[in-house]
């Protein structure tokens, strides 16, 4: 791969760096699992599909659902991941993004198996403070949330609408332990006071996602399946995970039908009637 410049690393083909993507190889509409074994996976949900792409943590598949052009890219563990990721699908034209993750959940009612769908993210992580102030709110869009939540309305799956929490240690910053037991006063207190204000989840992407997002104006959404109930203690991977997917791959559908009827009405924004 021969780079051409140091300031955005691309080939003049515009292959990028670290996805190893061209433009025309990635859709519009991107799925973001952090696993790259969970992008073959959401494919297979597809009507068909194709693997682009292999690079480090960024596995990249192209496909079609209900006519509609998709991709999923795995983005790896972390923001500073994800952020590489998202920058480098961006350049070659991709503009919605949806975070399929995995996460656990500080909140009773909040189970195994369930997901949840981000409608806003605290800002724990380093990854966003990079591009913008702390104070600079990580919300999702609004057009990718409704379509999150009528999609899982219409496949039928246990979910909840909230805040989650992006931090970028698994251990100490959600509260864990550390090696032989090692802790801080900030990491004992951190869990009570996000399920005091209401906090739903912890995971590690979403808010540098909606961060980045909002400041270039892009549509963002994040749906995470709970793997781990933090108050009960019960653990279970892979729990949700398919249907974290299908809710995901029917929002991308359902994004389509709203972006043909802003198009039709020559429209901005969707708004409810519209179609």
């Amino acid at each position: 791969m021969k780079i051409v410049s140091t300031e955005r690393p691309a080939t003049k083909r515009k292959r990028q760096y670290h996805i190893a993507c061209t433009p025309g190889e990635v859709a519009r509409y991107v799925l973001l699992p952090g696993d790259p074994d969970r992008v073959p996976k959401i494919a297979k949900l597809w009507d068909k599909a194709k693997k682009v792409a292999h690079h480090r943590e960024y596995q990249t598949y192209t496909g079609d659902v209900g006519g509609i052009p998709i991709s999923a890219t795995s983005t790896g563990i972390g923001c500073p991941s994800l952020a590489i990721g998202v920058e480098e699908l961006a350049a070659i034209e991709a503009d919605t993004f949806i975070r399929v993750g995995s996460s656990g959940s500080i909140q009773r009612d909040v189970r195994v198996g369930d997901v949840v769908i981000s409608s806003a993210a605290v800002r724990l992580e380093g990854t966003s403070k990079e591009y913008v102030r702390v104070e600079y709110p990580a919300a999702a869009n609004y057009e990718v949330l409704l379509a999150l939540i009528k999609a899982a309305e219409k496949l039928g799956h246990r979910y909840h609408v909230g805040i989650t929490a992006s931090t970028d240690s698994f251990y100490l910053g959600q509260g864990r332990p550390g090696l032989k037991g090692y802790t801080q006063s900030f990491s004992k207190e951190i869990m009570p006071d996000l399920q005091a204000a209401r906090v739903l989840n912890f995971e590690m992407e979403t808010a540098s996602l909606f961060t980045i997002a909002g400041i270039y104006g892009f549509r963002a959404g994040s749906i995470c399946a709970v793997y781990a109930n933090r108050v009960t203690g019960e653990f279970g991977t892979g729990k949700g995970e398919m249907e974290s997917a299908e809710i995901a791959t029917e929002a991308v559908k359902i994004l389509a039908r709203m972006d043909a009827a802003k198009r039709r009405r020559k429209k901005k924004y969707w708004y409810p009637g519209m179609g």
